[in-house]
């Protein structure tokens, strides 16, 4: 038997229904545990300033996300599309610096030759049988002509013939220098007609027709050629200038469609002419780009 009185001491279990949570014990004044409380609630406080802190730092890293993804976008896209939002001295958030930015340079473009060679007031270089054909001899495609005689004069309907003298004089050539070049039975003359502009030289040369002729030149040392016999002739300008050949056979013949050397040696001068005529315009260009 037990010298107590009533049952067994009822025992608080949380996890148990209807128990009983023990608030006072056998030596208990029933006086409720204000520290104990007291140290609860500030474990409370100090969890929920927690949340908050962590909640407002999560808040703090989306905007700053926010705020980059929006600062790229500005910074990005088509070049084409216009300005940037963002201005000159911005960067990236995150960059260390701004990476400073300087504008592209190029260099000013090249003189353009022919627009020295197109007209007399800027193609004001020393001109002269001498300078458009220099030397004794040219070369082209590994065939040498040797050169002959020279001829200048302001009088460019005396040396030309056919319909050619009439279209000079319309169109105000100033000036007609010619050339004589042989190789081995071929002879082959360049006249080249000067004009003050580029239009009066291309207008002449759009006149011409199959008898716009340069007059051959020989004598002293080159036989004659193309005096009376059928011959083979060009025309064309360049710039202020347009220049013609004629060339056939010393012997006299007439030069027909199977006469391909004939062709060649007239084709070959005329290229050498335009060519002449271009550097010319190159010298010109590369003079004034120095000064």
């Amino acid at each position: 038997m037990s010298n107590g009185q009533g049952g067994p001491q009822s025992q608080w279990d949380p996890w148990k229904p209807q128990s009983q949570q023990p608030w006072n014990s056998a030596a208990d004044d029933g006086t409720p545990d204000w520290a104990a409380l007291a140290e609860a609630s500030e474990t409370r406080n100090k969890r929920r300033k927690l949340l908050f802190i962590a909640g407002g730092a999560l808040a703090t890293i989306a905007i700053g996300t926010a705020v980059a993804m929006a600062v790229v976008s500005a910074n990005g896209g088509d070049p084409e599309a216009g300005p940037s939002n963002l201005p000159a001295s911005a960067s990236i958030p995150g960059s260390a610096t701004a990476t400073p930015s300087f504008a592209p340079t190029s260099a000013p473009p090249p003189l353009d030759p022919k627009e020295f060679i197109s007209s007399a007031k800027k193609d004001t270089a020393p001109l002269s049988p001498a300078t458009l054909f220099p030397g004794t001899q040219l070369t082209m495609d590994g065939t040498v002509y040797k050169k002959g005689l020279t001829d200048d004069t302001e009088s460019c309907a005396a040396v030309a013939g056919g319909t050619l003298p009439k279209i000079l004089t319309a169109n105000g050539c100033t000036r007609l220098m010619r050339v004589t070049y042989t190789n081995g039975g071929i002879s082959a003359t360049v006249g080249v007609a000067v004009f003050d502009t580029a239009e009066q030289a291309a207008k002449a040369k759009a006149q011409t027709d199959d008898h716009s002729i340069v007059r051959s030149l020989f004598g002293k040392g080159v036989k004659p050629f193309c005096d009376g016999a059928t011959c083979r002739s060009t025309r064309n300008s360049y710039g202020r200038y347009a220049y013609f050949t004629i060339s056939g056979f010393i012997s006299g013949k007439n030069v027909t469609d199977k006469d391909t050397k004939v062709f060649r040696t007239g084709n070959d001068l005329a290229q050498f002419t335009a060519n002449q005529i271009h550097r010319r315009g190159q010298a010109q260009a590369s003079a004034a780009a120095e000064q």
